[in-house]
C-alpha cells in the first residue's frame, strides 16, 4: 500500500484514548510515532539512548545516519501533513529540491532513464537534518517530552501477563526507574528485543522473514558548487553487483555512497574508493571526487546484510497496552531509499487505527494496516535482490517473472519519458507497483514502439 492507497492525515478523526503512551527510540519511527500518538494521549514520552543535540548530528543509535537518504514522496508529503511548513524548513536549513524527472539520473544495467515529462520535485539533505527538523517539531508539542541519555531495560507486565503497563529504565547515573504507561510503543530498530520478550512471557514470537544481500556502502561528503543540484543512482546487476547514489544536501555539499551487493562491498581509503567510483557507468562519481574538496577524509563504512520483516500481524495473540513499529517491523535493502518513507506511511496506518477504536485491540488494527504497505514494498526489494545469484532467503512466488518484465519495462525507459515517469513515481511510492500494468505501459514495454504508439 503506497501514498495514493492511503488516506490522509486528520487529526479531528482522534480523540483522547489515554493518559500516558512511551515510545523506546526517537529515530524518525519513534518521532513520528510520538507526533500522532500526541492526538490521543494527554501526554507523551520519548525515551532515547543517545543524548539529544539540538544542532543536527550524526547520532551513535543511528551509524547509518552518514549515508545518502531518500526521501520519496511519499515520505515528504506524510510529514508536510503532520507538520505544515516542513518542506520550507529543510529548504531553509540549507535542502535542496530537486526535479527526479530531469535533475536525476538513475543508471539501469549501464544506461540511463529517460527524462519524464512530468516534473517530480524531491527534497534532498542529509538524514541528520531531516531527523532535526521532525524532532524541533515533534518535541514543540505541549503533549510531548523526552528523556534522552536513558536506557531502555524492560517491559513491566501484569500479574496476568497479558497487559503490559509501562518500562524500566535506567539513567546514566545508573539509577533505575519504573515509568507508567497506559501504551509503549517499541521503536528501537532491527535490534528490537521486543520478540524475545514475548517468548519469556509466553506468547509466539513473530515469524521472521530474512532475504540475505551481503551488502555493504561507504560514504564521503564532498564540496559541491551551490549550482550543481543534480542526484544520481546507479543501480546495481547481476553483471556488476556494485552500484552509487550522489545526493546534494545542505552547506553546499554532496553524499556520495558507493555500494555493492552480495559480498563486492567497497573500500574504506580513498584510492581504492576512487577506483570502486570509476567502475560504476556514471562519470558524476568520478569527476565528483576528483574536481571538489573532500570535506572530511574518512570514509564511513556500513555493513547491511539482509532484508528483514517480522510478522506481528500473523500472531494470534498479543499483550495489550504495547505496539511495535518501524524497523522493529520491517527493514529493506537502503538501495532503494525506502526507510524514512516507510516509517512515515507507519505513522500514517497508527493515526488511522487510533481514529478507528479505542485501544482496545489497538495493536491488531495497526499490525495488519501496516502490513499492508511492508507487503508491497517486500515483494518490489527482494524480487529486485533475487536478481543477484548470491541472495539467499524465500523467494516470493513470481518473482522470475516480474524480474522479466521490469528488466523490459526499464529497458523501454531508456528512451520512453512516460514509463520512465511512471516507474519513478511507483520508486517513490507515490503509486502502487501496479501502476506499472495498466495497459498503456503494458503496450509500451512489450509490443514494439510504433504498435504501442498507436496503442496509447
Amino acid at each position: 500500500m503506497t501514498l495514493d492507497a492511503v488516506k490522509p492525515y486528520d487529526d479531528s478523526l482522534v480523540s483522547t484514548v489515554g493518559s500516558h503512551a512511551v515510545v523506546v527510540g526517537a529515530g524518525m519511527a519513534g518521532l513520528l510515532t510520538a507526533r500522532v500518538l500526541a492526538d490521543a494521549f494527554e501526554a507523551v514520552t520519548l525515551i532515547e539512548r543517545d543524548p539529544l543535540s539540538p544542532e543536527h548530528a550524526v547520532r551513535d543509535g543511528v551509524p547509518q545516519g552518514r549515508h545518502a537518504h531518500g526521501m520519496l514522496e511519499a515520505g515528504r508529503a506524510t510529514l508536510e501533513s503532520l507538520f505544515p511548513g516542513y518542506t520550507r524548513a529543510v529548504r531553509d536549513a540549507g535542502g535542496v529540491m530537486v526535479d527526479m524527472a530531469t535533475e536525476f539520473d538513475y543508471y539501469y544495467r549501464g544506461e540511463s532513464l529517460a527524462d519524464g515529462s512530468d516534473e517530480l520535485p524531491t527534497l534532498c539533505a542529509s538524514r541528520p537534518l531531516f531527523e532535526q527538523i521532525v524532532r524541533q517539531r515533534v518535541l514543540c508539542l505541549d503533549e510531548v517530552s523526552v528523556r534522552s541519555g536513558c536506557t531502555f531495560t524492560e517491559y513491566l507486565i501484569d500479574d496476568d501477563r497479558t497487559t503490559v503497563r509501562g518500562i524500566r529504565l535506567s539513567g546514566e547515573d545508573g539509577d533505575r526507574e519504573e515509568l507508567t504507561a497506559d501504551l509503549v510503543v517499541d521503536a528501537t530498530g532491527r535490534a528490537s528485543r521486543t520478540p524475545r520478550w514475548l517468548e519469556r512471557q509466553g506468547y509466539r514470537p513473530p515469524e521472521v522473514e530474512e532475504v540475505t544481500i551481503d551488502l555493504a556502502y561507504s560514504t564521503v561528503l564532498v564540496e559541491r558548487s551551490p549550482e550543481h543540484c543534480r542526484a544520481c543512482l546507479v543501480g546495481p546487476s547481476p553483471e556488476c553487483p556494485r552500484g552509487g547514489a550522489s545526493l546534494p544536501a545542505e552547506n553546499d555539499q554532496q553524499i556520495l555512497t558507493l555500494f555493492g551487493m552480495n559480498g563486492d562491498h567497497p573500500p574504506t581509503t580513498y584510492q581504492e574508493f576512487l577506483e570502486f567510483a570509476r567502475s560504476l557507468p556514471a562519470p558524476e562519481f568520478e569527476a565528483l571526487l576528483t574536481e571538489n574538496e573532500l570535506v572530511s577524509e574518512e570514509i564511513h563504512h556500513y555493513p547491511f546484510p539482509s532484508n528483514l520483516w517480522r510478522h506481528y500481524e500473523r500472531l494470534d495473540r498479543f499483550p495489550d497496552g504495547l505496539l511495535v513499529t518501524g524497523d522493529a517491523i520491517a527493514s529493506f535493502n537502503p538501495i532503494y531509499g525506502q526507510g524514512m518513507s516507510v516509517a512515515a506511511l507507519g505513522a500514517l496506518h497508527l493515526h488511522h487505527a487510533l481514529a478507528a477504536g479505542t485501544r482496545e485491540n489497538l495493536a491488531p488494527r495497526f499490525f495488519h494496516r501496516s502490513a499492508n504497505t511492508v507487503s508491497d514494498i517486500w515483494r518490489m526489494t527482494v524480487s529486485a535482490d533475487f536478481e543477484f545469484p548470491r541472495t539467499e532467503g524465500e523467494k516470493p512466488r513470481g518473482t522470475d517473472l516480474v524480474n522479466w518484465y521490469l528488466d523490459r519495462l526499464m529497458h523501454t525507459a531508456y528512451t520512453d519519458g512516460t514509463v520512465a515517469d511512471v516507474f519513478a513515481r511507483v520508486h517513490r511510492l507515490e503509486q502502487s507497483p501496479t501502476a506499472l500494468l495498466r495497459p498503456s505501459i503494458l503496450s509500451r514495454a512489450l509490443l514494439p514502439h510504433a504498435v504501442s504508439e498507436r496503442l496509447t
